[in-house]
């Protein structure tokens, strides 16, 4: 067993490559970690970006794990541009959903857990986020944290404190699955553990990396949730996409 990252206890590894992590709660980032959504996203902020005269390829790097008023505060002039533009956006992504996808184990894993014990915290609007699973086929929690739902987006720790908060746990007692580093330093400033989904994590603090949620078993106990992730090589595909 390799040693533990840097500010990660030492979780036990089995010997037959499973990691095993005791908890109470789940909280799921939506895009890249549940659903492929890059291209319907993409789309929507590729047009938005055209129409408002801004650098395409500029607007999309600034996208993974973000806002959309976070996004355009940096290429607009001013709150009251930037929350006309968030609306455009908001509007334009809700009518984009028609290509979106589950990502591989998503489906068996979310249909599987008990009731009350895992939430969605997304960087996109809660109008979107349920269109997006929806056209996914994927179920909506009861607890949904949306743009709309926080003051400030990740890499916050606000989203993923609400959503411990609303299920009635601590963020400490929660697993965040992150597809993205800024949601990673977001579930790690508020206490959580995190599983990095996907190639495109980097961030040294995760107490596990997955290439999708294929295999993830999680069994109620007395105490709450044993989750346990497969170990396995992580993907080359950057999936730390565009929300």
């Amino acid at each position: 067993m390799s040693a533990p990252e840097a500010g990660v206890p030492a979780l036990p590894t089995t010997s037959t490559g499973v990691t095993e992590l005791p908890c109470e709660a789940l909280l799921f980032d939506m895009d890249g970690t549940l659903i492929d959504s890059a291209a319907s996203i993409e789309r929507a902020w590729a047009a938005f970006a055209r129409e408002e005269e801004l650098p395409v390829d500029a607007v999309l790097a600034a996208l993974p794990g973000r806002t959309a008023v976070d996004i355009l505060a940096d290429f607009l002039p001013g709150p009251r541009a930037v929350a006309e533009g968030a609306e455009r956006v908001r509007r334009m992504q809700r009518d984009h959903v028609q290509d979106v996808r589950p990502l591989p184990g998503a489906h068996d894993l979310l249909t599987g857990l008990p009731a009350g014990r895992w939430a969605v915290v997304t960087a996109a609007y809660e109008e979107v986020a349920r269109a997006r699973l929806a056209a996914a086929g994927l179920p909506v929690p009861p607890v949904l944290i949306a743009a709309d739902s926080v003051r400030r987006g990740k890499p916050d720790p606000e989203g993923y404190e609400r959503g411990a908060r609303a299920l009635g746990v601590a963020p400490q007692a929660c697993v965040v699955f992150e597809d993205a580093d800024v949601g990673i330093r977001a579930g790690r400033a508020a206490g959580a553990r995190c599983v990095g989904v996907g190639g495109a994590v980097t961030h040294p603090e995760v107490a596990a990396r997955v290439a999708d949620l294929r295999g993830i078993d999680v069994t109620a106990t007395g105490a709450g949730l044993l989750l346990r992730v497969p170990v396995r090589a992580r993907t080359g595909a950057a999936d730390g996409g565009p929300r």
